[in-house]
C-alpha cells in the first residue's frame, strides 16, 4: 500500500523592522507567532525556534535585515524599513 502525503508549501513572511536590529523574543511577538513574552521566552528557551536554519535558544539573540527565523511551520524574514 502506498501512502502519499501532501506537504503544504511554507511561505516566508516579512517581518519589518525600523531599526538595525530586533531581539528574537521581540520579533516573535511582533510577528504575532506569540501573545506574551513568557510565551516567546519558553519557545526559545525549548528549542522550538530556528534562526538561519539552526536551532536557537537564546532569546536576546539579535536579528538583522535578511536573517529568517522559523517557528511552527511559520518561516518569517526580517527585513529592515528605510
Amino acid at each position: 500500500m502506498k501512502i502519499k502525503v501532501k506537504v503544504a508549501e511554507q511561505r516566508r513572511q516579512r517581518l519589518e523592522i525600523n531599526t538595525p536590529l530586533i531581539r528574537l523574543d521581540a520579533a516573535l511577538k511582533l510577528a504575532s507567532a506569540v501573545s506574551t513574552g513568557g510565551q516567546a521566552k519558553f519557545v526559545i528557551q525549548e528549542g522550538l525556534v530556528r534562526v538561519n536554519g539552526e536551532v536557537c535558544t537564546q532569546r536576546g539573540k539579535k536579528l538583522r535585515d535578511g536573517d529568517i527565523f522559523t517557528f511552527e511551520r511559520s518561516t518569517y524574514e526580517v527585513r529592515q524599513c528605510t
